[in-house]
């Protein structure tokens, strides 16, 4: 992944439909590549988009609107948010292997998380009530983090991703932490993809440190509509420009045969959590 740019800038990523599309078959651009799939799609006012699952599982999340999601024989009405800061939102989870169409009434933009999976699970509603919402550090490390599809929260075969609010000023990701060694019991194999969204057109920044020789590296300043991507090593803080709340949508996979998240603290910084 050393030839990967791990930094994705506001269309840099994009593809046909797609205002961002981060997936393993971008292969020029994302050599090594294997997990995690991150798609963004814009619809207007009556809009539609379809796709084929393939060999991976998906969730369809609103960022902003509201959409009917159909598949298979199953059709479930999301009802979605004003904003990222907005709200929690519903989302359909789409298996393996199948045909998905979304419509949206109203238009909006729809977050496709992704991950290549081996079983065939039912496709599902997520309602929004039954997303486990939680206040995680303290001070100017205090962020809320909504575990949507986290590994003890939601079922998937692979696909872990959950939300995190960072309000302006404030730390998050921290302290920095790592999850690229499979050790079990103290820490699982994950790729990563950040998804960002800045209130009123501010600023953030991400930090991505090497665990090894060789490894990721990466300090970027981040806006709406960028993505970095975390294929090893430290990673946070993530840091919301003060007056400007930052949102990311996290999406994780690995290898390992168990779907869970173990990270790693790194030793010399202390405070907070995550």
């Amino acid at each position: 992944m050393t030839s990967t740019r791990l930094h994705l800038p506001h269309g840099e990523a994009a593809s046909g439909r797609y205002a961002l599309d981060i997936g393993p078959d971008q292969k020029g651009r994302l050599q090594g590549w294997a997990h995690t799939r991150l798609r963004v799609v814009e619809l207007e006012a009556g809009g539609t988009h379809a796709f084929d699952t393939g060999d991976a599982e998906w969730i369809v999340l609103p960022l902003q609107g509201a959409c009917t999601v159909q598949m298979d024989e199953n059709e479930f009405q999301i009802r979605g948010r004003e904003n990222v800061f907005a709200a929690v939102s519903d989302f359909a989870y789409a298996p393996r292997d199948s045909r998905v169409q979304i419509a949206s009434g109203a238009g909006g933009r729809f977050a496709l998380a992704g991950a290549k999976c081996e079983r065939r699970l039912p496709a599902r509603y997520g309602p929004a009530p039954e997303v486990p919402v939680e206040e995680r550090g303290s001070g100017t490390c205090a962020r809320q983090v909504r575990n949507f599809a986290a590994a003890d929260t939601f079922d998937c075969d692979r696909l872990i991703a959950v939300e995190v609010i960072t309000p302006g000023g404030n730390w998050s990701s921290y302290p920095p932490h790592k999850h690229d060694e499979h050790r079990p019991g103290e820490e699982s194999e994950l790729e990563e993809i950040y998804y960002f969204e800045i209130e009123d057109g501010g600023l953030g920044y991400q930090r991505v440190f090497p665990s090894r020789t060789g490894g990721a590296d990466l300090l970027a300043e981040v806006r709406t509509g960028d993505a970095v991507l975390v294929p090893d090593g430290w990673h946070g803080p993530s840091i919301a420009q003060p007056g400007h709340a930052m949102y990311y949508l996290n999406v994780m996979a690995g290898p390992g045969a168990d779907r869970e998240w173990r990270i790693s603290f790194h030793p010399d910084h202390t405070g907070g959590y995550r």
